[in-house]
């Protein structure tokens, strides 16, 4: 057993991660080049001339490419450097957010774009996630048991409300809710009271009921609201909050089995039936041009991403670089859920991105620096020979411990191993 641990928890650059995230890439851009198709430049084009005559999809194919580097750069920084300069990355992304607040240019409700004055812009609010993995991932791992007084809640709750508000009154509430629901993974898996996890989680329920309680009874014309409106009676705003969703529905359910094909005219999302369908609905361009067929596929690799960090964390002694995978897992998987669930009808439509499908750089620069950060924790482990020297056991003790535990407690290994700080 002491054997097979050491094997599982060895140091070694996580390839088989790498590899997925790159396919999902690679098809997005291809679904990209489909959802932002032009039949005006011709129907006999090749598939390089689809993709350099989209905008959007070549660049996509630029961040891609660009990718790599930092990849490269990211997973090679000492993972100790990285720690110890936590509190510069957070400051600085709160600045970005300030900056963004006070200067960006309302669209769409939202003003969360900063202008990099190279024709581009970035999302700070999408950086924000990182910056406040990384600080949850220091405070949480200082001790076996975190949170364990109010005060110290208080002084981590105040670290993740900061950027979380300014993102808020910036418009983006679907990045809120992802750090939220990243916050509640990481509080878990970090050994904290069940009860304070399940006092945050019945918190933001209540909230979240008064907020649609009250747009109800004051008929709010907000359009965060008329989504949650929407979701519960989608016919009825059908011209507003209901038509994106309607049409989405329609168009992944014409693709049936193995879809309509790719570049395909005359199609609901080739007509421009359903808004954002290379972004935020890029599933329904998925699932029109493929079916069922493609979109099980896309799930399949997402859900080898997501349980292989689950598996990774298991065997990663350190608490800091364990924490750090559990938020990325925890974000990507929020990410997937949501998206999937708003295009089919299961949860309102919140404006979250598809992770390395959707089209837009500062998300892909995220989640792709995010897996980067997960190869840095597998490539940093140390020697596994103190994986049960928790709590002043020697490795035998522990492992002698460990076989006498109950299963039911095993199986919740993830969330109460410790490790070496």
């Amino acid at each position: 057993m002491i054997a097979e641990t050491k094997r599982r928890s060895r140091a070694h650059f996580e390839w088989p991660i790498l590899v997925v995230v790159y396919l999902l890439a690679l098809f997005g851009i291809y679904c990209i080049a489909s959802a932002t198709y032009d039949p005006d430049r011709g129907t006999d084009q090749t598939l390089l001339s689809l993709i350099l005559n989209s905008r959007s999809s070549m660049w996509q194919s630029i961040f891609v490419l660009v990718s790599p580097v930092v990849v490269f750069i990211v997973s090679s920084v000492p993972l100790d450097l990285i720690r110890s300069q936590t509190r510069l990355i957070y400051l600085g992304v709160t600045f970005l957010l300030v900056v963004t607040l006070l200067t960006a240019t309302l669209v769409n409700g939202i003003s969360a774009w900063l202008e990099t004055g190279l024709g581009r812009s970035i999302q700070p609010a999408e950086f924000s996630k990182l910056a406040i993995l990384l600080v949850l991932a220091r405070e949480l791992s200082k001790s076996e048991k975190p949170l364990g007084t109010f005060r110290e809640f208080l002084r981590v709750g105040f670290l993740v409300a900061v950027p979380s508000l300014i993102v808020l009154m910036q418009g983006e509430t679907g990045s809120v809710i992802v750090i939220a629901v990243m916050f509640v993974f990481m509080i878990y898996f970090s050994g904290a009271d069940i009860r304070l996890v399940v006092g945050i989680v019945t918190a933001a329920a209540l909230a979240i009921t008064a907020v649609i309680a009250y747009a109800i009874v004051t008929e709010s014309t907000d359009y965060r609201i008329l989504r949650l409106l929407a979701f519960t009676d989608p016919t009825k705003y059908s011209s507003s909050g209901g038509y994106q969703l309607l049409n989405s529905q329609k168009a992944i359910g014409s693709g049936q089995v193995t879809g309509l094909g790719a570049f395909t005219l005359g199609t609901v999302t080739q007509l421009g039936g359903v808004p954002e369908n290379s972004t935020d609905f890029i599933l329904s361009t998925i699932g029109e041009a493929f079916g069922f067929v493609g979109v099980v596929g896309v799930l399949a690799a997402y859900f080898f991403i997501i349980f292989r960090m689950m598996y990774l964390a298991r065997y990663t002694q350190d608490r800091y670089g364990r924490l750090i995978i559990v938020g990325v897992m925890g974000m990507l998987f929020f990410h997937v859920f949501e998206n999937v669930s708003m295009c089919l009808g299961l949860m309102p439509i919140t404006g979250i991105p598809l992770p390395f499908l959707s089209y837009g750089g500062s998300n892909f620069m995220t989640n792709i620096i995010a897996v980067a950060l997960v190869i840095n924790v597998t490539r940093s482990r140390t020697s596994s020979s103190g994986l049960y020297s928790v709590q002043g056991y020697t490795e035998s003790e522990g492992v002698k411990r460990f076989l006498r535990e109950k299963p039911r407690r095993r199986g919740l290994s993830l969330r109460n191993r410790g490790g070496a700080q």
